[in-house]
This record gives C-alpha cells, sequence and structure tokens, in this order.
C-alpha cells in the first residue's frame, strides 16, 4: 500500500495537473481580490473565473501526458482529446448554467422582496460555474506553461 501511494505522489502527470489547478485557483484568488477589494476565500476551491482551472488542469495534464509517454502515444491522444472536451464543457454548458443561475437567483430574490419568505444561501444557486473564451484561453496557456516548466 505505501509503495503505491508513494508512486501516485511521485506520478509527474498528477504532480502537473495539481501544479497547474494549484496555481490557476491562486491567481484566480489574487485576480479576484484585485477586482473585487475584498478576499473571497472559496475562490481558492470555487469554480469559474479567470483562469480556468479546469483547462489549466487538463491542458497540463495531456502534455505532462505527452512529455510522458511520447507524442505519438494513444494516451496522449486521448488526453489531448479529453481536454478538447472539458475546455469546451466549461465554455458552453457550464458558461449557459451559470448564467441561468443569475436570473433565476435575480427571479428568486424579486419573489423574496415580495414576501415570498426567506432563502438561506443553500436554496440559492451557484452562479461562477463557467468561463469565457478569455478564461479558458488563459487557463490552457497556464497549463502550458505549468507542464513545460515540471516537465522540462
Amino acid at each position: 500500500m505505501g509503495e503505491m501511494i508513494a508512486q501516485i505522489i511521485g506520478n509527474r502527470i498528477i504532480q502537473t495537473g495539481a501544479i497547474a489547478w494549484v496555481s490557476s485557483q491562486v491567481i484566480k484568488t489574487i485576480l479576484h481580490l484585485i477586482v473585487n477589494k475584498k478576499i473571497v476565500w472559496e475562490r481558492l476551491i470555487g469554480d469559474g473565473g479567470m483562469p480556468s482551472s479546469h483547462s489549466a488542469t487538463v491542458v497540463s495534464v495531456a502534455l505532462a501526458t505527452g512529455f510522458a509517454a511520447g507524442w505519438d502515444s494513444p494516451v496522449f491522444a486521448v488526453a489531448v482529446f479529453f481536454a478538447i472536451v472539458v475546455m469546451h464543457d466549461a465554455r458552453g454548458v457550464r458558461r449557459e448554467t451559470g448564467k441561468q443561475a443569475v436570473v433565476i437567483n435575480d427571479m428568486l430574490a424579486f419573489f423574496e422582496q415580495m414576501g415570498a419568505g426567506t432563502l438561506t444561501p443553500e436554496q440559492t444557486l451557484k452562479e461562477f460555474v463557467g468561463h469565457t473564451p478569455l478564461q479558458v484561453a488563459a487557463g490552457a496557456i497556464l497549463g502550458i506553461i505549468v507542464a513545460v516548466v515540471v516537465n522540462l
């Protein structure tokens, strides 16, 4: 069991993805602080925002896979298409979900003002779930940088 854990911790692909994710979340938190003039700790683990941690993670993992397994390997090809699907989803479906959450939350707030009762934070929908194309691109660039730095 100990050897398996050591192999997982020592896996360069896992390390690369983890570093990309942590880096993007820290950058996201700092940018949110600069723009909004207040620290929101949820940004350290939350979805949405600049840069896309989803994009940074999957791009870094795909490139780390290429470095480890070869650029012509089947596993690299799978990782590339996995990254494309994740980034498309972050920019498309998840972004639309966030837009819908804003509208629904506004409607719920309006109903609340009309006397329909008070909503708890758990009853409101999460609005930061998707990304703009710029946020996805920034995440992809960060993923490339992390993968190159960690793997060269």
